[in-house]
C-alpha cells in the first residue's frame, strides 16, 4: 500500500510518498483553502501513485476531521470532504501528533512541539493520544504563551529557554513518560536539552503519516535501550538535585 503523507503548515505544505526519499513542497498561507490544497497536492504529487492519504493538520482533530478552522490558513476546512476530493481513504490527525508518532522509539513518550505554539501528544505501544497541553495555565498565562513564538519574541531567547526547561519539568512530572521528544522548528535554538529529552525532526511527520496506516502506534517498535538508559540517568540526577540541601 502506497501512503501519501501530507504535512500542512501555515506557510508551506510538504508531501512524501512511502518508498520515496525526497519530499516535495509548496506554499500555503492565509488564503489557502482545502480545495486548493487538494488541487495543488495532486499536481505536486505528479508521477506518484498512492492508495491512501495521511494528513497532519495545524488544528485540533476529532473523528478524523478538524473541529475548528486553522488560524494561519483560509476557511472551509471543518466541513470539507477529504476522501471524496482525493478519491481514496484519508486519515487526518493534528500535525504535532503526526510528528510525535513518527518520533516514537518505544515505551511511553511525551512529545512537545516548539513552534508557533506548543504542540503535544503522548504515544505508547498501543495508543496515540493527541493533547492540548499548551493551553493549560502556566504562570500568568498559558504554556504556549511562554514557550511559543510569542514568548520568545517578548522575553528573548534566554528567558524563553528557561521557560522551556520549566515546562518540560512540570509536564514530565505530571505525565511520567520514559522520555520526551522536543520537536518543532524552534528546538534548533536549544544548544542543550532538558533532562530525559531527545531532539526531534520535522521530517518525522512523514514517518508518522506512514505509521498511521499500521495502527495507533507501531507496536513492533521495541523500546530503544539507549533512550531508556539516558532517561533513567537524568531522572536520578533530578532526584539528587531536588533532595540536595541549599
Amino acid at each position: 500500500m502506497n501512503v501519501l503523507s501530507i504535512d500542512i503548515g501555515g506557510t508551506h505544505v510538504k508531501i512524501l510518498l512511502s518508498g520515496e526519499k525526497d519530499p516535495r513542497k509548496m506554499p500555503s498561507g492565509p488564503e489557502f483553502t482545502p480545495s486548493q490544497m487538494v488541487k495543488d497536492v495532486q499536481k505536486l504529487a505528479e508521477g506518484w501513485t498512492f492508495d491512501v492519504v495521511s494528513i497532519g493538520f495545524p488544528a485540533p482533530i476529532h473523528n478524523n476531521a478538524p473541529v475548528i478552522e486553522p488560524f494561519n490558513l483560509g476557511k472551509g476546512w471543518v466541513d470539507f470532504d477529504y476522501e471524496k476530493s482525493f478519491g481514496c481513504p484519508v486519515k487526518m490527525i493534528n500535525d504535532a501528533a503526526m510528528q510525535a508518532l513518527g518520533s516514537y522509539k518505544g515505551g511511553k513518550m511525551l512529545f512537545l512541539g516548539l513552534g508557533t505554539g506548543l504542540g503535544s501528544a503522548v504515544v505508547t505501544d498501543e495508543t496515540l493520544l493527541p493533547l492540548e497541553l499548551g493551553h493549560l495555565p502556566f504562570k500568568k498565562k498559558t504554556f504556549e504563551d511562554y514557550v511559543g513564538v510569542r514568548g520568545m519574541d517578548k522575553s528573548g531567547k534566554a528567558r524563553w529557554k528557561k521557560h522551556v526547561f520549566e515546562t518540560v519539568e512540570i509536564l514530565t512530572a505530571a505525565i511520567l513518560p520514559d522520555y520526551v521528544v522536543l520537536g518543532g522548528g524552534n528546538v534548533k535554538k536549544l544548544k542543550e536539552l532538558p533532562p530525559a529529552c531527545i531532539s526531534g525532526n520535522n521530517a518525522n511527520a512523514f514517518i508518522g503519516g506512514f505509521r498511521m496506516w499500521e495502527g495507533p502506534a507501531d507496536s513492533r517498535t521495541k523500546p530503544d535501550p539507549d533512550v531508556k538508559k539516558a532517561a533513567q540517568a537524568t531522572r536520578r540526577k533530578r532526584v539528587i538535585h531536588k533532595n540536595k540541601k541549599p
